[in-house]
């Protein structure tokens, strides 16, 4: 990777400078975190004699359900982000700086996903770890981002076989006595993992050659769409954009067209906007949304990792093969 900044880090380059402020506050504050809701998990703060566990931040909702089934209760995990939030532009608050700086570890995707998260954690003595190690990564091919690594990795129920290894390593490294636990709670998840990549892959190779393009808002499918040996097309590839290009939309007409793509996708996170004009300007139809960020509340459609894959796998097959698979 040359030494250049990354395209959608560029907007946060007054933000270390907030973040030390912050962190100069921290001496100075008192009472509970105000900072974001927690995602998977919620709980009393620091230190409170309700819960003594262990607390371990991640960057937002997905990893925190992933670390919840590593942790198995003997830790107390909580989400940076909401429920809901659009992780790649977060702006983190002073409320979250303290909920960092009161935390036993922080765990963040890495690949460039957060482009907040090392100023975040600049000047905080908390260890960290970084879950996609370990992962090879497929390089964004176009756009201003060309030859940077795409970070949704966890889109592969593979992949997330190695950031529940990182996780167990991690745990046992700021509570040991429970090592056992963790290794056990991995290897148990990581059976489940592999069922449900075993599903997402039959499910998808069971579409016709003819159905098998996947056409999204944002490139986040690139491990999934190679796990399902898929065509992978995209309107952007990170969401960085304000919105969407003439140019992205007409390349995006274009391939429905050339293809004969019937169905197209947005992601939850962002305005279908853009989608609905390839739709407009094509016979595809629009399908079910799909998730990838964000978890939805308890009472949603994915309220687990393992509920967003397969809802996903479910969306895909369902809109691709109209109905009829």
């Amino acid at each position: 990777m040359p030494p250049i900044p990354s395209p959608w880090s560029l907007k946060h380059t007054f933000f270390a400078a907030a973040v030390a402020a912050a962190t100069l506050l921290l001496a100075g504050c008192a009472g509970p975190s105000t900072g974001s809701q927690s995602g998977a998990s919620g709980g009393e703060a620091r230190g409170s004699d309700a819960d003594a566990r262990p607390v371990v931040l991640t960057t937002f909702t997905v990893l925190a359900d992933i670390a919840e089934n590593v942790a198995g209760g003997h830790l107390r995990v909580e989400s940076i982000t909401k429920v809901g939030a659009e992780i790649h532009g977060y702006e983190p608050t002073p409320g979250d700086i303290r909920r960092a700086s009161e935390a036993d570890l922080i765990l963040d995707n890495g690949m460039g996903l957060e482009a907040w998260f090392e100023q975040f954690v600049s000047g905080l003595d908390v260890p960290h770890a970084v879950v996609s190690d370990g992962i090879e990564p497929i390089d964004i091919r176009e756009d201003a981002y060309s030859g940077m690594p795409n970070p949704h990795a966890w889109m592969s129920p593979l992949n997330v076989q190695v950031y529940v290894d990182n996780m167990a390593e991690a745990f046992t490294r700021i509570d040991p006595a429970h090592a056992e636990a963790y290794a056990a709670n991995a290897q148990a998840y990581k059976t489940e993992l592999q069922d449900v990549q075993d599903e997402l892959v039959q499910s998808l190779e069971a579409l016709p050659r003819q159905q098998r393009a996947l056409v999204t808002c944002e490139g986040a499918f690139s491990y999934l769409a190679r796990d399902a040996r898929l065509t992978e097309k995209y309107i952007w590839a990170v969401n960085a954009e304000q919105q969407a290009t003439p140019r992205q939309i007409a390349s995006a007409i274009e391939f429905v067209r050339e293809n004969d793509v019937p169905a197209v996708f947005c992601e939850s996170t962002v305005s279908d906007a853009p989608m609905r004009q390839v739709v407009e300007a094509t016979d595809a139809t629009l399908g079910d949304v799909l998730y990838v960020d964000s978890l939805s509340e308890a009472d949603g459609p994915v309220p687990t990792y393992l509920d967003l894959i397969r809802h996903d796998a479910d969306a895909i097959v369902a809109a691709l093969s109209g109905g009829q698979q």
